[in-house]
């Protein structure tokens, strides 16, 4: 479990907020995903687990709060759900990631962008405190500067997914000043952990790499060895998504979405990290259509302004997310890791 808790119980969180806590309601639409099925976990720590609601196309089987099935294609069901819950809150997570949209661009589009506008539709008549829609790295293309980019860049991205998402930027922006909805949304790099199997991103190398290490067997990487790219590990995403949502409005400067960043590292670095604990580790490379994609993104984020304004702070490092990856992995495949 993850102290999230923490994250809500400071200063600012008087009697009042925790009253307001007590009695939201949170619809989570893709808990089922990589990120999802860990923020779920987190909003129950922080919130009574019956007032968080998981919904995912699939059935998600038993869990410690109520979940439902919903196509978020669907406006009506979504309506139908928020009204049964009471929802004051939505964490829309549900998306065709970049690599798997590449394989058929017109249904990524049809499937990220109608099911944000049903949300933030319904989040607009039903009235509701707080949306929280994610971006990407992929809003970035060539274009942009490739080292420390900076939050307010040039936005021409070169996959379907990251054009979705510079197009649900500005949508959350347009809902914001034109509606007065309280959309937030954060620019995920890669997201590494243990949790789930990778969903279909460039960035699953990242993933993929420690599975295979803790079973000691080869790697065979479809990026270059020295691809650089950002990267952020699942507890710290989960702890700024967290943080992004529980800070007061007046303090947000950015209503498109805030640059995220941890750290940045290349699939060599990454083999170096896991080396210093499995020695014998081997990785070979072959870079696929994902390499265009990832070379089209930057190397490094600058965050400032989520630092400035609400204070963000990431608390891994590499060696740490490889020590902690390890570990959690040795006992999902009970093997032994020094």
């Amino acid at each position: 479990m993850f102290p999230f808790r923490g994250v809500f119980e400071t200063g600012r969180a008087n009697r009042a907020t925790k009253l307001f806590m007590k009695q939201d309601h949170i619809l989570i639409i893709g808990a089922g995903g990589q990120i999802g099925a860990v923020l779920t976990e987190a909003l129950r720590e922080v919130y009574p687990p019956d007032q968080v609601i998981a919904a995912d196309l699939r059935d998600l089987g038993p869990q410690n709060g109520p979940t439902e099935i919903l196509d978020a294609l669907d406006g009506a069901a979504l309506e139908g759900l928020v009204k049964k819950w009471r929802v004051t809150q939505i964490y829309h997570l549900a998306a065709i990631l970049s690599a798997t949209g590449e394989k058929d661009p017109l249904r990524a589009w049809e499937i990220n962008m109608r099911s944000l506008f049903n949300v933030l539709e319904v989040s607009r008549q039903r009235q509701l405190a707080k949306v929280y829609f994610p971006s990407s790295i992929a809003v970035f293309g060539r274009e942009a500067s490739h080292n420390s980019t900076p939050q307010y860049e040039v936005l021409i991205p070169e996959t379907v997914y990251g054009i979705s998402k510079v197009a649900g930027e500005n949508w959350a922006n347009y809902y914001y000043r034109r509606y007065g909805l309280d959309v937030r949304s954060l620019r995920y790099p890669g997201i590494v952990g243990h949790q789930s199997m990778p969903g279909g991103g460039t960035t699953d190398y990242a993933v993929d790499i420690y599975h295979y290490a803790v079973q000691h067997k080869m790697y065979e990487c479809f990026l270059s060895a020295h691809t650089r790219l950002p990267m952020l590990y699942m507890p710290d995403a989960i702890r700024a998504t967290l943080k992004l949502m529980e800070a007061p409005a007046n303090l947000l400067s950015v209503r498109t979405s805030y640059n995220l960043a941890g750290m940045s590292f290349t699939p060599e670095d990454v083999t170096a990290s896991i080396r210093k604990i499995i020695p014998s580790f081997k990785v070979t490379y072959k870079p696929d259509f994902r390499q265009a994609i990832a070379d089209s993104w930057p190397a490094s984020i600058d965050d400032s302004a989520a630092r400035s304004d609400w204070g963000w702070q990431p608390q891994y490092d590499l060696d740490a997310m490889t020590k902690d990856m390890l570990q959690h992995l040795a006992v999902q495949y009970q093997v032994k890791v020094e």
